[in-house]
């Protein structure tokens, strides 16, 4: 009669459950008994069903003996009270409860002992007064991760003893089989099963050692272990009671400070004119309180600034005692600049009416998954310089592209173009510096290097009064020039070039450069530089990008200044997030306006009436507080389109960057084919296409090195075009631009590109014949 046969044992958690055969009398011989292994004990069943409510027998494996008689029997013994001589249908599956039955054997002899002992093996910290159910679920849950991993080193030492037995065993049997004498064929045999036996013993007693090792390690710290995680989580515990602490002041001072702003005249002026703390009573100890607050910033500010006294509201400039009658006219200017901007039928909003329609969606962004190996294998035996880099990393625009979208606000340039007051006009140059810097808080994807001899032009004289032409000016460094010029009376150019610094888990990037920007009616130049870009988490986690440095926006032909600050990112800090600080300032020192905000939103800004040096901060230094008048608004981010995310976080005006135009000059970015098949979707070939143009800028370069060698001319070394970061020599390239030339630039000693003209006369006319064959 053939046996039925049993599925093969399942675990579940510490439980193993299966079918064995039980030997009852001779009678009946072997019955098929459902068996369950739990918490040390071995219990058996007629069948599943009477789990629940009848129990056959349970034998108790921390006193119980476990021998193997043949390939399927084995036998499990308490010293002769209970004796069970169970059968499985296999060997493999008798193997799986041989295991089972030695892993739960062990941890119930360990379990017993634990019982037995004093208890000081590992002491509970209780928790404190005040930590409530929280510090007890914690308690708890760390002694249940003790708990299991103390069972799992123990199944650890268990395996160890099984592998050292068996191993043993096999070596006996191979042993006793070489002493017998068989044929030539088997002899061979045998030899070869002693040699893999030999090495597998050689190997387990290996791994033997080094489990013996790690336990040995492992008993020794555990001790120590424990109490570094109590220790730690004490720690925890106390600084949030900390931080729950510090909140709740800083809440209460909030609210005194916004008391001590709604304080009359009367009472507000004697402290915030006083020279000494000590001598004011009643408000000025709102005002001590309020410097306290300031002081104990994270990252504490370089002035202060409060509400001025109602009566500046009241006055007009002419009549308010101890202020110019210059103050007066930049607050009536700004008052009706902003009036004409926010009257839908002033001359001004007629004048920017498009008068094209212009696209609104590029195709979505594909799905592709990159393998970096596939990049990093590249690098073996390589300088870094020359390994191309996928398109993956960007995004379907050019860094000249990307310059021309600094003038996403150039509405800000036409209102400075109005003003009356260099100061005012000052304010809406610097809120222009920080708008550039908005459109890249969610774009992480890098542009197109351009090759050398690259153009762009953005030519919305119809639609907004301006137009602007970059090109790629060199390579070896990487600079570009760029130039637009308003209807409404300025002029913007600039020659930027970057260098980056990787520092593992970020990388940097400094823009080497200075921007100029010339208004024609009142001839004020101003001049700035701008901040370094950081690109966070490289390695692993979600890109981020952070603006962090000063900047120092200069009138040269007034000397007035507006100091720029923008904060770098701090966990630590209660301040908001991306926050921009400023103060404007005449020749002489004297602050005229605040600017207040953050580089991807807006930006704010607030007459100066008065000002004077407060008390030392926490760093030793002097903060000025400044009276102004309430704040008003001078820049606001345009909202991003709908359905950005998928579209590389593009704004309204990047969407229109690559969008095909007529007339354009061969070497524009528009028409570089890599370019336009990311941008289709199509990167397997962009990919292609790339190195094809990267190749053929090589050949172009080396041609032009060899006609400088025949002029005499010491030649440069060869380089890649490739659009890797890391970029090496300081050499200029032997190559003269086409639209720009080099001049010293009067005003920073700087030696820059200019536009030298004839770009849009060429384009009225149709004639690129002197334009290169870049692409």
């Amino acid at each position: 009669m053939s046996e039925p046969k049993s599925p093969t044992p399942t675990p579940a958690g510490d439980t193993y459950k299966g079918w064995l055969f039980k030997w009852t009398n001779y009678i009946k011989g072997y019955q098929r008994r459902w068996f369950v292994l739990s918490n040390g004990l071995l219990s058996y069943y007629r069948t599943q069903a009477e789990m629940g409510h009848t129990c056959r027998g349970t034998i108790n494996l921390a006193t119980a003996n476990i021998a193997v008689e043949d390939s399927c029997n084995f036998v499990i013994s308490n010293g002769g009270a209970q004796t069970y001589h169970l059968k499985a249908s296999s060997e493999v599956e008798r193997q799986r409860w041989i295991t089972a039955l030695e892993l739960a054997k062990a941890k119930a002899v360990h379990n017993q002992a634990e019982s037995d002992d004093s208890g000081d093996e590992c002491p509970t910290s209780p928790p404190t007064s005040g930590q409530g159910g929280g510090a007890r679920n914690s308690n708890s849950e760390v002694q249940s991760t003790l708990r299991t991993l103390g069972s799992k080193v123990e199944d650890l030492s268990t395996c160890n003893d099984l592998i050292a037995k068996h191993g043993s065993a096999l070596q006996r049997s191979l042993s006793e089989l070489e002493g017998v004498r068989l044929g030539g064929d088997t002899e061979g045999k045998i030899r070869q099963v002693t040699e893999r036996a030999t090495l597998f013993r050689i190997t387990s007693n290996a791994m033997i050692n080094a489990c013996r090792d790690f336990l040995a390690l492992a008993q020794a710290h555990s001790k120590r272990w424990q109490k570094a995680l109590y220790s730690e989580r004490d720690q925890r515990i106390r600084l949030e009671e900390t931080l729950e602490q510090l909140a709740k002041q800083h809440n209460h001072l909030e609210r005194a400070f916004r008391g001590a702003t709604v304080l009359p005249a009367s009472q507000s002026n004697p402290a915030l004119d006083s020279k000494s703390s000590g001598s004011a009573k009643g408000d000025a100890s709102d005002e001590d309180d309020e410097n306290e607050f300031f002081d104990a910033m994270e990252d504490p500010a370089e002035f202060i600034t409060v509400p001025a006294d109602p009566k500046y509201h009241r006055r007009s400039g002419s009549n308010a005692s101890g202020f110019s009658t210059e103050t007066g006219m930049d607050d009536q200017s700004l008052c009706d600049e902003q009036s004409l901007g926010s009257n839908p039928e002033s001359p001004q909003s007629l004048e920017v009416e498009p008068v094209r329609k212009r696209r609104t969606k590029i195709p979505d962004k594909p799905n592709y998954s990159l393998n970096l190996w596939s990049i990093m294998k590249n690098c073996i035996g390589k300088e870094l310089s020359k390994i191309p880099m996928p398109v993956n990393f960007n995004e379907p625009i050019s860094m000249l592209q990307r310059l021309s979208e600094d003038l996403e606000y150039y509405e800000l340039l036409d209102k400075a173009s109005k003003c009356q007051s260099s100061t005012e006009q000052l304010c809406y140059v610097a809120a222009f510096t920080v708008s550039s810097y908005s459109t890249t808080v969610h774009r992480t994807g890098k542009p197109f290097n351009p090759l050398l001899g690259e153009t762009y032009e953005l030519d919305r004289l119809r639609e907004s009064g301006y137009r602007s032409l970059c090109e790629q000016v060199s390579h070896h460094p990487p600079a570009a020039a760029h130039h637009a010029i308003s209807e409404r009376g300025w002029t913007l150019r600039q020659e930027i070039s970057l260098a980056s610094k990787f520092r593992g888990k970020y990388l940097s990037i400094m823009p080497l450069g200075t921007i100029h920007c010339i208004f024609e009616k009142s001839n004020n130049h101003y001049s700035w530089k701008k901040v370094t870009t950081t690109v966070h988490n490289i390695i692993v986690g979600k890109l981020w990008i952070d603006q962090s440095g000063e900047i120092d926006v200069v009138n040269h032909r007034t000397g007035d200044r507006c100091h720029l600050k923008f904060a770098p990112y701090s966990y630590f800090s209660r301040d908001v997030a991306r926050k921009v600080t400023g103060v404007v300032t005449d020749k002489d020192g004297k602050a005229h306006y605040v600017l207040s905000g953050t580089w991807d939103e807006k930006m704010e800004f607030s007459r100066v009436m008065q000002s004077n040096r407060g008390e030392n901060g926490t760093e030793g230094r002097q903060k000025t507080v400044y009276q102004t008048l309430k704040a008003k608004e001078l820049w606001r981010k345009n909202p991003l389109p709908e359905g950005a995310e998928t579209m590389y976080y593009f704004s309204s005006l990047a969407l229109t960057l690559n969008e095909p135009e007529e007339g354009v000059a061969p070497t524009d970015s528009r028409r570089r084919p890599d370019q336009q098949l990311m941008e289709a979707g199509r990167w397997d070939e962009a990919n292609a296409e790339k190195q094809r143009l990267e190749e053929k800028q090589r050949s172009v370069r080396r041609e032009r090195e060899r006609e400088a060698q025949r002029a005499a001319t010491p030649p440069e070394e060869d380089s890649s075009i490739t659009d890797s970061p890391l970029k090496t020599g300081s050499h200029q390239d032997n190559y003269q631009a086409l639209w720009f030339k080099r001049v010293v630039d009067q005003v920073t000693g700087e030696s820059v590109h200019v536009y030298k003209g004839g770009y849009w006369e060429a384009k009225d006319h149709g004639n690129w014949d002197m334009c290169p064959d870049i692409y």
